[in-house]
């Protein structure tokens, strides 16, 4: 996981323009692990509507992508 921050964000919530100084966190897991990860950060996060967002990996490192299924206990 990386954090990136502070970052202004800038969005509309409940009709009104909001700046708010946030945290950009990126989680990294696999295809099979993204829904337990999405619930749990929808479950702790503050927000009412945690900004989670799920990008598929079309290709990388042979050997990064062995270690992190590795690692989140994806291992087929």
């Amino acid at each position: 996981m990386q954090v990136v921050g502070p970052i202004t964000s800038r969005y509309r919530w409940k009709g009104e323009l909001t700046t708010a100084t946030e945290w950009l966190l990126l989680c990294k897991t696999t295809a099979a692990q993204a829904g337990a990860v999405t619930e749990l950060i929808a479950r702790v996060h503050p927000y009412d509507v945690p900004e989670v967002l799920v990008t598929p990996v079309l290709g990388g490192h042979p050997a990064y992508l062995a270690w992190l299924a590795n690692e989140v206990g994806d291992v087929g």
